[in-house]
């Protein structure tokens, strides 16, 4: 294997990584301006079939993360009119800013996110 080989190969895999990198910066973007997250459930649809185990790990828990946030949005909106739906909306807020918090540093360390199937953080 040449040298311009191995370091593209690297380049790959940063490419890969950065991806992932990108749609949690896409969901917390998403508060401001909501249709980013879209951009991102896409991206991880996209890219979960061609990525590494560990990677795909990720991908499965920003796709998670869109579905479930996007329950309780749902589920808030429709509150509002009784005014628990704030309170809610506020936990979703903070629910996706430590979701995708834990997930950037699990990203950092190489390592897949911890509490893939939960729907809490």
């Amino acid at each position: 294997m040449t040298q311009e080989h191995q370091v593209y190969l690297v380049r790959e895999k940063e490419e890969k990584d950065s991806t992932a990198k990108i749609i949690y910066i896409l969901y917390i973007a998403s508060l401001v301006f909501g249709i980013t997250s879209l951009v991102g459930v896409i991206l991880a649809y996209v890219n979960r079939s061609e990525a590494s185990e560990w990677l795909a790990c990720h991908y499965r828990y920003q796709i998670r993360t869109f579905w479930i946030g996007l329950v309780y949005v749902t589920i808030g909106g429709a509150l509002t009119y009784v005014g628990i739906g704030y309170f809610i909306l506020l936990f979703w807020i903070i629910w996706l800013i430590v979701r995708c918090a834990k997930g950037l540093r699990a990203l950092g360390k190489k390592q897949a996110p911890q509490g893939l199937t939960s729907w809490w953080m």
